[in-house]
């Protein structure tokens, strides 16, 4: 009988299953969007239980439309957004909605602990500045806000736990999500007392899982989800892992060869390397998925998310021309995009709708635009402009590495959408390779349960047996002293807006 893996991502925007063979090809997907709701500026939070029902349909559908046997379904692992919280009540209920990604109420105390030196006091410890929407923050602003939420919480979850403790009934903490929390001492693998007492949240330590790897089995699928879903009873489930480890590993970034960037709700910019980057010069250190390595990245909210919002906003009558032609809005504006040469137009878009890569507080903006500039000048500026911002990270990962990557390998909204690839690897200035693999953060985790199964020996040997690389798109050196002098505009419009964001707070 034949293996197949089923991968569970929650990202930012789109709740996904997919069923993969032992190859990596996908056999049978489904996905469901569940509402965002933003009850204030700068919230961003789902309702969990519709969190769950969600999860439930795009698996029940992808069992289904598989027509394979429930039993050679081997393995199942979760993956989703990092950062964010998601917390279980002490009576079986979600104690409160659940927070994205890129949620900014708590951005005062992230800040106030970078300049007040609690953040450098614990960084030898957890290697990486406090943000904004990790759970630290947040927990903190509840304490303050809204106390008797905290009152009623069992359970603090990354929401591919969450999920994962809904289809087995067993609380536990990967390790990729919770090395991405400010409340583990990376270097033990470890949370942390001192940590969390130095940020003030000390009541946070028994509600915090048990820690597990990502390959680790973590229980397996209970009676009553698999009579909702067509599972089988006692199907293992793998710990899984954060997106951008999932994504990775789906992409064959398993060394310290390639950059990985993701251009999803969020922009990631990551590298793997043995040794953790100590000097401060970026953001974040985190536990890679393979023992052993750390996970480099620089990242921020300021990635397709935007374009999203510009293409719901601004696009609709290509909405309904691209409904007419039997194609996709972003397929449609890709095309509008490629009729616009890099040098045709020079409007600059700061992709800040929900902070800039160093200030929650900024905001997007549309800079130089006149009465002759078109619509698919404006297209190909949010394209630009979002790549400006993930050049932004990149150049910081790049002074930390010894030697050059030999291409990026990029994954999200850009990888399906081909002039936006040239733009990265034109703006970049590096190869860009392109994975064969639609859903490559629900791949990465499918790998996990292989592993966890033993389909695989580890991780690395999923990726030779499951990844293959489709397309490799080469830099235009042509293109290079125009982009170049497009970013270090675009660097110098966001300094100069950084007071006025400042302002306002």
């Amino acid at each position: 009988m034949d293996s197949y893996f089923l991968g569970i991502d929650n990202g930012g925007t789109l709740t996904k299953a997919v069923l993969f063979n032992a190859r990596g090809q996908a056999v049978a997907s489904a996905s469901a969007r569940v509402p965002m709701q933003r009850p204030q500026p700068g919230f961003t939070e789902r309702d969990m239980e519709a969190l769950w029902q969600a999860n439930v349909a795009v698996i029940r559908d992808t069992v289904a439309a598989a027509k394979v046997p429930a039993e050679s379904i081997r393995g199942i692992a979760c993956t989703g957004h990092g950062k964010g919280l998601y917390l279980w009540g002490k009576d079986d209920t979600p104690a409160a909605n659940g927070i994205v990604s890129t949620d900014g109420r708590a951005w005062a105390y992230a800040r106030q602990w970078q300049q007040d030196g609690t953040a450098d006091r614990v960084f030898d410890r957890t290697l990486q500045t406090p943000l904004a929407c990790q759970p630290v923050a947040l927990w903190r602003w509840f304490q303050d806000h809204r106390p008797e939420v905290l009152g009623r919480t069992r359970w603090v979850f990354a929401v591919k736990d969450y999920i994962r403790f809904r289809l087995t009934g067993e609380a536990c903490s990967e390790i990729t999500d919770a090395s991405g929390t400010s409340l583990m001492d990376l270097r033990r693998s470890a949370f942390d007392a001192g940590v969390l007492d130095a940020f003030g949240i000390a009541d946070i330590a028994d509600k915090l899982p048990p820690l597990r790897g990502s390959t680790e089995l973590c229980g397996h699928v209970t009676a009553p989800v698999a009579a909702l879903t067509g599972l089988r009873e006692g199907t293992p489930v793998a710990g899984g892992m954060f997106d951008i480890d999932a994504c990775a590993v789906a992409m064959d970034v398993v060394d310290e060869r390639y950059l990985c960037v993701i251009a999803g709700t969020w922009g990631i910019n990551e590298y793997v390397s043995r040794q953790p980057v100590l000097d401060r010069s970026i953001r974040m250190n985190s536990l890679f998925c393979l023992p052993g390595l750390y996970l480099i990245e620089e990242s921020s909210p300021t990635s397709a998310s935007n374009y999203d919002w510009f293409s719901t906003l601004f696009l609709e009558p290509e909405r309904a021309e691209a409904a007419a032609r039997g194609i996709s809005l972003h397929a449609l504006a890709e095309e509008m995009a490629a009729t616009v040469a890099h040098d045709a137009q020079s409007i600059l878009f700061l992709p800040f709708l929900y902070g800039s890569n160093d200030n929650p507080q900024a905001k997007a903006a549309f800079i130089g635009l006149d009465s002759a500039h078109s619509r698919p000048q404006l297209i190909r500026a949010v394209l630009e402009g979002i790549v400006f911002s993930h050049r932004v990270h990149i150049e910081r990962l790049l002074a930390n590495r010894a030697t050059p990557p030999e291409a990026i390998r990029l994954a999200g909204g850009a990888a399906a959408n081909r002039t936006w690839a040239q733009i990265f690897a034109d703006v970049i200035g590096l190869p860009v390779e392109i994975v064969d693999a639609a859903e490559l953060g629900a791949l990465g985790c499918a790998m996990a349960a292989a592993v966890a199964t033993g389909q695989c020996r580890d991780l690395a040997d999923a990726a030779r047996q499951m990844v293959t690389v489709k397309e490799r798109l080469l830099p235009d050196p042509d293109k290079k002293a125009v982009y170049d002098r497009k970013f270090a505009r675009f660097a110098k419009a966001a300094r100069a807006l950084d007071d006025l964001w400042n302002d306002e707070a």
